[in-house]
């Protein structure tokens, strides 16, 4: 009996990498029975075990935690009303030991804020209103702002933001403040996917040299592109929600109130230009005297390119490539430059900045996009006949696919089968011209 405790123990010691000196027997043995059943999802027949390791040696292993998770969630699928409430005050009080016996696992931010998420989503039952959430969210992001990192509770926290001003008196104060926790969650949001674009690309250049990733790598890969699609999900959220609350009509008087009192705050004055600037509000007067103010005690890429907007002159543009130099930053930069050209109607120049942006970040696949619309727009003007003017709907899908699009909705505007058959042309290539410049394939029958 000693000797197959000895062999269970060792066995242990390798899968979970924990001291067992004078362990309990029986948590030794459960801790590997509950945890066996939890990695087959049979929650249910793991819960006794799980529960007898965790009343009985709730310091013994982190597995506790991590599958005890995973058990009163799958428990709480099924349940309602009050056992829904009892489950959940538990599925706490579990975060709440993970916290304080495995801090590096569970970081106060991040573990706050779940728990805080679990109440909000199930607020009747818990009986508290939004200030109160509020409130939670806001402590567990000033405590640990670095954990503070899942999407959904990232945006819950600036959505109640929204909600309590909704329901407060909207004074210009209270819509300042609404706009700080959109600017704060929202640069929380811009470092997040940056160390995600960093990593991911790592890997998508391993795969461009022509390396087969391993099985963990490819792991990763999921993981990062999950995590920078929900973080995308966030930021068109968030500008979603926040809507005409931020306007131009409402955001001038607010800036021309408040810049005396902030002109000499780098934060206040760059904050302001970036989302005067993504409102739309660059034709003002106030746009002007809070770029150039902002250039006179800190100049970066953005006020230059702020003023090669207003200026038209050609050295802020250089400035403007020459003073970022972090990869992401400036990618994100030749995305706006891009934009603006877009704007202007300039689609070979956007095209030559979007590409700049995916050199320097290629898990970023959204300017394919931006080109696809540019390549669909311009179709009437680079074809020379009906059916080669429609044949640039099939670069548009190509380019759209590239872009983690489907291209469905280009291709449905592309010539048919029969027009194909008609035209003589399947299988042939087709050279489009003006500022396109490239060659599509038709589709062979």
């Amino acid at each position: 009996m000693k000797t197959r405790i000895t062999l269970i123990i060792a066995a242990l010691l390798i899968g979970f990498n924990v001291s067992y000196a004078q362990q309990d027997e029986e948590c030794v043995a459960n801790l590997q029975v509950f945890s066996d059943l939890a990695k087959q999802k049979r929650y249910d027949e793991a819960y006794e075990p799980w529960m007898l390791v965790r009343n009985k040696c709730p310091k013994f292993n982190s597995a506790i935690y991590i599958y005890g998770e995973r058990i009163l969630k799958h428990k709480e699928k099924s349940a309602e009303g009050q056992d829904l409430l009892t489950l959940l005050k538990d599925h706490i009080a579990l975060l709440n030991k993970g916290m304080e016996f495995y801090p590096k696992k569970y970081p106060v931010g991040g573990t706050k804020s779940e728990i805080t998420q679990i109440k909000y989503d199930n607020k009747a039952l818990f009986n508290m209103d939004d200030k109160a959430l509020y409130n939670e969210f806001d402590a567990a992001y000033k405590e640990d702002l670095k954990s503070f990192v899942n999407p959904k509770a990232l945006y819950t926290y600036f959505s109640l933001a929204v909600d309590l001003y909704d329901a407060g008196a909207k004074t210009s104060d209270d819509a300042q403040k609404m706009f700080d926790k959109f600017d704060d969650v929202s640069e929380k949001v811009e470092i997040e996917v940056s160390a995600y674009q960093d990593k991911l690309n790592k890997l998508v250049a391993k795969e461009e040299a022509g390396e087969t990733l391993s099985k963990k790598d490819g792991q990763r890969k999921r993981s990062y592109e999950s995590y920078l699609k929900n973080y995308d999900l966030i930021e068109s959220g968030m500008n979603k929600k926040i809507g005409d609350r931020a306007n131009c009509e409402v955001l001038i008087p607010i800036y021309q109130k408040d810049f005396e009192g902030n002109k000499d705050n780098p934060v206040w004055l760059q904050r302001a230009m970036n989302k005067m600037y993504a409102k739309g509000c660059k034709d003002d007067p106030m746009f002007v005297k809070i770029v150039e103010q902002k250039n006179a005690i800190e100049p970066n890429a953005d006020t230059a390119f702020y003023l090669y907007l207003l200026t038209g002159e050609q050295k802020y543009f250089d400035q403007t490539v020459q003073l970022e130099t972090d990869p992401i930053k400036k990618a994100k930069l030749y995305k706006k430059i891009a934009r603006d050209f877009k704007d202007k109607g300039s689609y070979g120049k956007a095209r030559q900045y979007y590409q700049e942006a995916l050199k320097l970040n290629p898990s970023d696949r959204k300017p394919h996009l931006s080109i696809a619309a540019m390549y669909a727009k311009s179709a009437n003007r680079c074809g020379d006949t009906n059916f080669n003017k429609r044949a640039v709907f099939w670069l548009a899908a190509q380019e759209a696919r590239k872009g983690g699009g489907s291209g469905k909705n280009y291709e449905a505007k592309a010539p048919t089968r029969a027009e194909i058959f008609n035209s003589g042309m399947a299988g042939k290539t087709i050279k489009i011209g003006c500022w396109i410049g490239r060659s599509v394939k038709v589709p062979t029958l």
